[in-house]
């Protein structure tokens, strides 16, 4: 659905076989209205190239999930530039930072009702 999440699996690599050591997401955002085909990583940039089904490349900062550009524009990249927060045309959400021990995580861990497929409907 066109989101890029980062996940910290620091603690779990560590010591895979402790249950307390767990993977945490740490970041989300919607980079593209449609579904994320494919993403880079360069690392010493610290920015994130992502394709998608619209058509589109897109350029985002690694750390916060700043757009910064697409492939295509008029205008160079400000890769140092993270001052102005904008967004692209077809996405209205910015970047969420997840807290550690955020409310919102653990709700989605439990579930009290699964979803049961109803035919008459």
């Amino acid at each position: 659905e066109g989101h890029i999440m980062r996940w910290c699996i620091a603690s779990f690599l560590e010591d895979p076989q402790n249950s307390k050591n767990q993977i945490k997401e740490e970041l989300c955002w919607r980079a593209h209205s449609t579904e994320v085909v494919d993403l880079f990583h360069e690392e010493e940039k610290d920015v994130v190239v992502t394709a998608s089904t619209d058509g589109s490349v897109r350029l985002w900062h690694a750390m916060n999930g700043y757009y910064l550009g697409y492939f295509g524009q008029a205008r160079k990249f400000e890769l140092s530039d993270i001052s102005r927060l904008i967004l692209p045309c077809d996405v209205n959400n910015f970047p969420t930072i997840i807290k550690e021990e955020s409310k919102h995580m653990e709700k989605k861990k439990k579930s009290e009702y699964p979803l049961m497929l109803d035919r008459d409907k």
